[in-house]
């Protein structure tokens, strides 16, 4: 656990008064499951949200117990003298609302019926949680965040917090992210959405009535993103063409890479529930700041007000750099301070989570920078 966060304890915090959401349906009341790491100043001015891409949760750095081996999913780039440093600042990490790591979502009680929501959970975008972020950080008594980051889903809400708060953040770095899916992308969610819907144990979103759960749609759903996490060098140099390991127990596995995918769909469909990954990929597809085309990216952030660091990685083919770049230009159009750069990596997408050199160097060069403006130092 050096330079770790060390054993942090989530809290679940209640918000009795309705969320009215985009889509038209609203929450009477919900929960939101939420870690904290650091100090938050006297003048509470040294705040960064963490937002979480898809299958991510509010248990970004630390640990949950001593006997834990597995650190938040953000653990190298969150503590003492990390990218974002606690010792400076006060990190605010959740568990987005449709999650199913202790928000309410699908696994929910729903107050009306008393029974949990299932498929009958109310559409959420990705505004939606930017709105009930912007509550937590009343709730904490946060007027303003230092920076809001997040990488790929994450990013996008970073792009949004900009856009719906601009007096509310005097940063947003957003990572392996896009200002809208491309059609190709969003065919990507589709596939993995039918792969659960066709589950036979799916029972139209209804399977906790059954005592069942769609453990193969989750699994293959997981087994197609997880393919276009990745890079065609990063599979090569991992697997290869490489046999099973333990090829007594490969049960007509003929590859490694078959067996790491049926290992990492198997892992997913445990944990993760069917109903969310509907609805969360659904708010990837809606995300579109520019209403679909009713008026420009340049126009949309020409109210932002923050200073913004953009981040692509080169083999990163399901959000490529081209796609953030569509948002420096915008931001350039606009007048906009921003600042970005394309990184050379061989992980794909998941570039964003993985330690590297050059990123860490830009990343925690951005957060002192913001640091040195919290406290007046040029």
């Amino acid at each position: 656990m050096t330079s770790s966060v060390g054993i942090v304890i989530p809290e679940l915090i209640a918000f009795e008064t309705a969320l009215d959401l985009e889509r038209g349906r609203s929450l009477p009341r919900y929960d939101l499951m939420v870690e904290t790491y650091g100090t938050l100043d006297a003048d509470k001015n040294n705040a960064v949200l963490v937002c979480h891409a898809l299958s991510g949760d509010h248990h970004a750095a630390g640990y949950h117990d001593t006997e834990s081996n597995k650190p938040g999913w953000w653990d190298h780039y969150i503590g003492p003298g990390k990218c974002i440093d606690t010792d400076l600042f006060f990190v605010v990490s959740l568990n987005n609302l449709g999650g199913c790591s202790g928000s309410t979502g699908p696994l929910s009680i729903n107050p009306v019926t008393g029974k949990a929501y299932g498929p009958d959970f109310p559409e959420i975008t990705i505004l939606d949680w930017v709105h009930a972020q912007a509550r937590l950080a009343d709730h904490l008594g946060i007027e303003k965040f230092a920076a809001i980051v997040g990488g790929s889903l994450g990013g996008m809400q970073a792009l949004q917090w900009s856009i719906t708060y601009p007096d509310r953040l005097a940063a947003a770095l957003i990572i392996a992210a896009t200002p809208r899916l491309t059609a190709q992308n969003i065919a990507f969610n589709e596939v993995a959405r039918q792969a659960i819907i066709r589950d036979p144990n799916f029972f139209d979103g209804n399977y906790a009535d059954y005592d069942v759960i769609p453990a193969s749609g989750v699994s293959l759903a997981r087994m197609v993103g997880h393919i276009t996490y990745l890079s065609d060098i990063a599979m090569g140099k991992k697997f290869g063409r490489s046999l099973p390991r333990d090829d007594h127990d490969a049960n007509g596995v003929n590859f490694a890479v078959e067996q790491y995918l049926r290992y990492q769909g198997q892992q997913f469909s445990g944990h993760f529930d069917a109903n969310t990954y509907i609805l969360m990929t659904r708010a990837l597809d809606y995300f579109d700041p520019t209403k679909n085309g009713l008026t420009t990216l340049p126009n949309v952030l020409k109210s932002t007000v923050c200073k913004f660091l953009i981040l692509s990685f080169t083999t990163d083919w399901r959000f490529s750099p081209s796609r953030s770049e569509e948002i420096v230009d915008a931001l350039i159009q606009a007048d906009k301070q921003v600042s970005y750069t394309r990184l050379e990596s061989a992980h794909g997408h998941d570039a964003f989570l993985i330690p590297d050199a050059t990123y860490e160097r830009i990343f925690k060069a951005f957060m002192n920078r913001i640091h040195l403006d919290l406290r007046g130092i040029q």
